[in-house]
């Protein structure tokens, strides 16, 4: 898949490298193409990644994966709402201290023919660098619409190493952040560290 990443921070990055190592196609959009730090990212990750400014990364994604600080996500939803129509788009931004961390609302409004998913949110980004806690596969939990677009974003997280878990569509994104709240909680506030994830477990497994 063609995959456009905006931001090229922990969580992007990392992402990055995961897809890149599967063989997806990585371009970072991002404000200043000539930040060394996104440069040395390129170089390091070979011919099949490459960074654009933010318009030109969307033009190019299949998938456009957000990983832009949370207070700049309906800017930047706005300012490239008629390149994101259509688009099969994850938010992975955390709004922190406003009412919802999600983004669906102001995707809803600018955006309402993108195919919005909750995913990449829930947890720290070492949990996408080291996906196994011994033998055991850390899950990820999602949401966002059924059909065509939800098996290709269950692609990506695998390919990360998480096993993905579909909770349902849109309305479960305060679900997710849920999760993401139960995290900081158990990672942060009770300092257990951030390489910490979750498992479903049901007699199935």
């Amino acid at each position: 898949m063609n995959i456009a990443i905006l931001g090229a921070g922990t969580i992007g990055s990392t992402l990055g490298r995961a897809w890149v190592r599967a063989g997806h196609t990585v371009t970072f959009g991002v404000r200043t193409v000539e930040n060394p730090e996104v440069q040395a990212l390129v170089q390091e990750l070979g011919g099949i990644a490459s960074v654009a400014p933010v318009a030109g990364a969307i033009a190019s994604g299949q998938v456009v994966l957000f990983a832009i600080p949370g207070q700049a996500m309906e800017a930047t939803i706005a300012a490239h709402a008629a390149a994101l129509a259509g688009k099969v788009v994850i938010d992975a931004a955390n709004r922190i201290g406003a009412a919802t961390m999600h983004s669906f609302a102001a995707f809803t409004t600018h955006v309402p023919t993108a195919q919005v998913f909750r995913a990449f949110s829930s947890l720290g980004w070492e949990n996408f660098a080291r996906p196994r806690f011994g033998d055991i596969q850390a899950d990820l939990f999602f949401c966002g619409p059924d059909g065509t677009a939800r098996a290709q974003v269950e692609i990506l997280i695998s390919d990360v190493g998480l096993r993905p878990v579909w909770v349902g569509g849109p309305e479960q994104a305060s679900l997710i952040d849920a999760l993401t709240s139960l995290w900081f909680t158990l990672a942060l506030g009770q300092k257990r560290g951030r390489h910490l994830a979750f498992k479903l477990l049901t007699d199935d497994v």
